[in-house]
This record gives structure tokens, C-alpha cells and sequence, in this order.
């Protein structure tokens, strides 16, 4: 939920800054069809830039696909409402790496060699089963539109700041806009558009950020009185939260930030990312040097404080662009307000590249039309991108915002069931495709049921060991399920799909 501040004047001077920015990656996104020129009716130019990005285009391309508009106003919001508890994205994000550097490679070699554009393209290869890359592309399709949606939200909330008003008076108008421009030139230049657009928006993030860090604390008297301000907040409002992590909040701390780490490079979008790159050696460099913007994530969140301290009019997600607003000049506010948009924009085009990527090699393909070529495949995942990009506006205008949210929190919990296809996949082949696919149900299941018992929160309490990731839970019966179909498998003497992968398929070449 958002609350925006109270003044409802159109502030001008911002608009006029964002609609500069705006106007300048809309320019950009049309131009990417030229850069690296390919025939972008063929589906790996279209969805994975002919995987010929290197080191500083992953890095932004990963960076701006992985740190979204919704990150920029969600962390620091549960930050402002839970205090310690809402840096658990911090060693999430620094966990996540170091799994990045180990399954990333590995997935790479072997999809380049099979010409495989998904990841349910590889659990196809590996398994040869359609029905096992069924699971894992439905599972990455629906955790991706409500965490599309949710981009919008960042969207919304900049507007509704900027004195456009809420999206039932009038701001849903700015977010259609916004949308048919980024699905033309999403449509025109695919992958291209948002890697070259990441460039500007990652820029414009950091010195966001940066700005919002030095000049903020200064005009409250410090980060002391900032830790004070919150710490005294925290204490008149009760409970668990403060700027300490309480020793109950623990486990559910540690295991949201494990299982949130191991799911992160399943998600759609950031797997099209890693094998957009031109090798293993980019994808390796950029798992050592994507965590700075784990430095500037720990940064966002701090404005959580910020925002208490400054006693912003807002609450929810509101309260960045609230703080935004008042503490500085209108025109940089503008700045501000442009980056958090194209921080939903750049990670939106994304994402819907990879559920069309999805959509189009492991659904459309094996079971509705096979023998298409690839000029057809390739229309087919654009309007695809399309169908998703608009799908998730309407979520947004026409359904309450807490079913995106809620859907998103599900999103986590169900993508990291298709962790043992992949991941265990690059490693062994010991695992049978029905196995993991009846794991899959099972994980998906208990999951959804469990998160649906706490009132569609992600934390499970367990007795003596307190909160734990929901996740986590389904994904361990998920795995007992997969081995114990396996051994059962293994016993009876059935013999497995073959294998069409060789050992060093998986090795740099």
C-alpha cells in the first residue's frame, strides 16, 4: 500500500525533467536495433542479443535487471515499517553471487551448445522431457508477471508524488503511455533496447543515490540523530522492530536471504541476461564485480531511515519519492523520479523478453505448432512480450495492488521449486524427469498452501526454531519426493530418457 503525500500540486519543473529522460531513452530504445546489427528475426538475436554481450554490457544489463524501480521503493519501505529486518536483501543479494558464479558458467556452455534460449530449454535437453520444461516455463512465466506489475508500481507512485494523481484519477493515462512506448521499442530492438537503456539508468540510479546519501543525512543532523530518530520511532510503535535485528526475526532473516539467493538466477529475466553474455569468462567476471550494487542496495535501504527521521507525508511505498521531493530542488527531484521509472522500465522489457523466450520455446513449440521456422518463432515471442507487457498494466490498474504483491511473494516460493531441474541438473543426471516433475507439484503445492495459511506471507513459524522461508520448506519435500521417485525408479530397473549431454558440454570451451 502506498499513501501520497498530501500536497497534490503538479510539480512542473519535475515533470519537465522526466519527460526529458524519458524522452531520451525512448530514443535510445528505437536505436539498439542497430547496435550489434543482426537479423533480429531469429529468436537469439531477438530475445538474447545474439549472446554477444561482454563484461560492461552484462554488468548493466544484470545490474539494471536485477535492481528495479520496485527495489528502489520496496526496500527502503520495509526498512521504514520493520527497521533491521528489511536488510535481509543485503546478504540475499551478496549470497546469490557466489551460487551465480558456480551454476552460471555450466548453464551457459551447455544452452549455447544445444542452442538452448531458456532454462526449461535445458531441463528439456538434459531430461528429454517436455513435460519437466512445461513445469519449469509455466513457473517462470507466472513469477514474472506479477513481479512485472509490480515495476508499475514504482511507476505509479512517482506520478502520483509528482501531482499527477493515484491511478483511478488519471496516472493509469502516464502508465499506458509509458508502456506502449517501451512495448514498440521493446518489439522493434528486443534485447538491445533495454541493455543499451541500462546504461543511462544505472548511471542515473548511482548518482540518485549517491546525492540522496551525502545531502540528506546533512540536512537531518547526521546519520546519528538519522539512527536515533528511527530507534525512538521504533520504540513508540512496539513490537520487533528496531534497528537491531531482534534474535526472533533470525531465522526467518537467514533463510529469506538463502532461499531468495538461490531462486534469483532462476527468474526469467536474469537468466536471459546470463546467457545474453558472450561466454563464461564475462559471466564470472560479473559474479565478482555485480556486488557493488549490493553496496548501493545497503544505501537505498538506509533512506528507510531517512524517510522516519524527516518525518516524510507518506507511508508504504510513497515514501521515497516523498523524501525525494521534500529534500531536494524540484528539478533534481525530476532526475530522481526518471531514474526510478527507468529502473521499472529497463527490468520490464526484460522480464517480458523472458517469459516470451518461455512462452514461445516451450510452449508454443512442442505443443501447438513444431514445425515452425524461425521467422515465425520469432513474431510469436514478440507478440508474446506484447500480450505479458499489457497483461501486467491491466493487473495493476484494475485489480488492488495487494494481489501483486502477494502474487510476487508466491513468485519466490514457486520459482524456487524448478531449482533442483537446473541446478541439480548441471551437476548430475541422477535425478528422473517424472521425479522431478512430481517434486515440482509437491513443492508448488505445499508452497502455495502454506503461504496461503499465513495470510500470503512468505515465513512459516516452526516450533523451537522460529520463522522460516516457505520456500525453503517446500523445496526440501520437493528434493525428498524428487530422490526418494528416483530410488524407487532406480530399483525397478526403468530405464531414464537418454541424454543427449556429454561432460564436456558443461566446460569452458
Amino acid at each position: 500500500m502506498s499513501v501520497a503525500p498530501a500536497d497534490s500540486g503538479i510539480h512542473w519543473t519535475a515533470w519537465a525533467v522526466f519527460a526529458a529522460f524519458f524522452a531520451l531513452v525512448t530514443v535510445l530504445g528505437f536505436l539498439a536495433a542497430r547496435w550489434k546489427q543482426a537479423d533480429l528475426n531469429h529468436l537469439h538475436e531477438w530475445g538474447l542479443g545474439g549472446r554477444r554481450f561482454g563484461t560492461v554490457i552484462t554488468w548493466f544489463l544484470l545490474g539494471g535487471d536485477l535492481y528495479t524501480a520496485y527495489t528502489v521503493i520496496a526496500v527502503p519501505a520495509l526498512v521504514y515499517a520493520t527497521g533491521a529486518y528489511g536488510f535481509f536483501a543485503m546478504p540475499y543479494t551478496i549470497v546469490a553471487f557466489p551460487i551465480f558464479f558456480v551454476l552460471m558458467p555450466r548453464l551457459w556452455n551447455v544452452c549455447r551448445r544445444h542452442d538452448c534460449i531458456t532454462v526449461a530449454d535445458f531441463a528439456q535437453v538434459r531430461y528429454g522431457s517436455r513435460w519437466l520444461a512445461l513445469a519449469v516455463a509455466l513457473t517462470g512465466v507466472l513469477a514474472t508477471m506479477p513481479y512485472i506489475a509490480l515495476q508499475l508500481v514504482g511507476m505509479q507512485v512517482v506520478f502520483e508524488t509528482m501531482g499527477f494523481g493515484g491511478v483511478t484519477h488519471g496516472a493509469e493515462i502516464a502508465l499506458l503511455v509509458a508502456f506502449v512506448v517501451l512495448a514498440l521499442y521493446t518489439y522493434t530492438s528486443g534485447l538491445r533496447a533495454p541493455a543499451m537503456i541500462a546504461f543511462v539508468k544505472d548511471a542515473m540510479i548511482y548518482v540518485f543515490v549517491i546525492a540522496a546519501v551525502i545531502v540528506i543525512p546533512i540536512q537531518l543532523g547526521g546519520y546519528g540523530a538519522i539512527f536515533t530518530a528511527a530507534e525512538q520511532a521504533f520504540a513508540q510503535r512496539g513490537g520487533t522492530a528496531g534497528i537491531v535485528l531482534q534474535p526472533a526475526k533470525a531465522m526467518a532473516f537467514a533463510s529469506l536471504a538463502l532461499g531468495s539467493a538461490m531462486a534469483l538466477m532462476l527468474y526469467p529475466h536474469a537468466a536471459t541476461g546470463v546467457l545474453a553474455a558472450d561466454g563464461p569468462r564475462t559471466i564470472r567476471r560479473n559474479a565478482m564485480l555485480l556486488p557493488a550494487y549490493s553496496v548501493m542496495l545497503g544505501l537505498i535501504a538506509l533512506l528507510g531511515y531517512m524517510a522516519i527521521a524527516a518525518h516524510v507525508p507518506a507511508k508504504g511505498t510513497a515514501i521515497v519519492p516523498a523524501l525525494v521531493l521534500q529534500s531536494f530542488p524540484e528539478w533534481f527531484a525530476g532526475f530522481c523520479f526518471a531514474a526510478i521509472a527507468l529502473g521499472a522500465l529497463v527490468p520490464a522489457a526484460i522480464m517480458s523478453i523472458g517469459a516470451a523466450n518461455l512462452v514461445t520455446r516451450n510452449i508454443w513449440r512442442p505443443f501447438v505448432d513444431a514445425a515452425m521456422g524461425a521467422q515465425r518463432e520469432s513474431a510469436i515471442a514478440k507478440v508474446t512480450s506484447l500480450v505479458v507487457k499489457f497483461g501486467a498494466l491491466a493487473f495493476v490498474v484494475f485489480l488492488p495492488l495487494e494481489y501483486a504483491i502477494n502474487l510476487q511473494l508466491l513468485g519466490g516460493i514457486w520459482i524456487l521449486q524448478i531449482f533442483p531441474a537446473v541446478a541439480f541438473g548441471l551437476y548430475t543426471r541422477w535425478f528422473r524427469a517424472q521425479a522431478l516433475l512430481v517434486g515440482w507439484a509437491v513443492g508448488m503445492l505445499l508452497g502455495t498452501m502454506l503461504s496461503w495459511m499465513q495470510g500470503m506471507k512468505p515465513i512459516y513459524p516452526l516450533p523451537g526454531i522460529g520463522g522460516v522461508y516457505i520456500g525453503l520448506i517446500a523445496l526440501l519435500a520437493n528434493v525428498g519426493v524428487a530422490a526418494l521417485w528416483t530410488a524407487l525408479a532406480n530399483a525397478r530397473g526403468i530405464v531414464p530418457a537418454a541424454d543427449p549431454t556429454a561432460e564436456g558440454d558443461y566446460a569452458d570451451a
